[in-house]
């Protein structure tokens, strides 16, 4: 049996995939998958975020790899939203880094420090042939490679390559987690991002479904 450190963003990323696990304090879980030991952290958006939540990781015990999960922004309609994929790949704009999970299959994605929009998701498509964005997974394969760890990473599409969503940048918190009301307060007066929304949660929820066996999968040939 190995033990599998698994860091999300938010709960909601891992609602499916934690359903029956030991919670501990916080935003965290331990249980099993495909016979090996799992923690579970969903730390908050960003860097910051991502760090803290694989330095908790790390102080509960040693684990033999490291995945970042949750959901995904989609920069080309190749990949589309609520399914789940493997990504092979990894690359960090601001500084240029790439990390590779190893495995032979999969895509290529790219994490920034914000929440890209319609126009940036489509540079980025075209700069790094990548077909996901993200905002932690560099992070994760950083801190990973660090501790000399396998790095894994799977990614659920919660928005299409061409919706039109709110900056939703402005409004998370330094500790990573969303300001709902400000949010909520800001888009009430917008109607144009009603609809995107709406189906953005809906395909969260389904992505969530869909990033929970994927895991499974992923974590049983670790």
């Amino acid at each position: 049996m190995k033990r599998i450190g698994i860091v999300a963003a938010l709960p909601g990323e891992l609602k499916p995939l934690v359903s029956g696990w030991k919670k501990l304090e916080g935003h965290a879980w331990v249980g099993e998958l495909a016979g090996h030991e799992c923690i579970a952290v969903a730390g908050g958006m960003g860097a910051d975020a991502a760090k803290r939540a694989c330095e908790r990781i790390f102080a509960a015990g040693p684990v033999d790899a490291l995945m970042s999960a949750g959901w995904a922004g989609a920069l080309s309609c190749g990949v589309k939203p609520p399914d789940a994929y493997e990504v092979k790949e990894v690359v960090e704009t601001r500084t240029g880094e790439r990390f590779c999970t190893g495995q032979e299959d999969g895509l290529r994605l790219v994490t920034l420090d914000h929440v890209a929009g319609v126009k940036e998701k489509r540079r980025l498509a075209e700069s790094y042939r990548a077909v996901m964005v993200d905002m932690e997974a560099a992070t994760v394969a950083r801190l990973a490679r660090a501790r000399d760890v396998d790095f894994l990473c799977c990614k659920g599409i919660s928005d299409g390559a061409t919706d039109v969503l709110p900056d939703f940048s402005q409004f998370i918190s330094a500790k990573g987690r969303m300001r709902m009301p400000a949010f909520l307060a800001h888009v009430a007066v917008r109607p144009r991002y009603w609809r995107n929304l709406a189906r953005m949660g809906a395909n969260g929820n389904k992505a969530a479904i869909a990033l929970r066996g994927l895991i499974e999968e992923v974590v049983g040939r670790v």
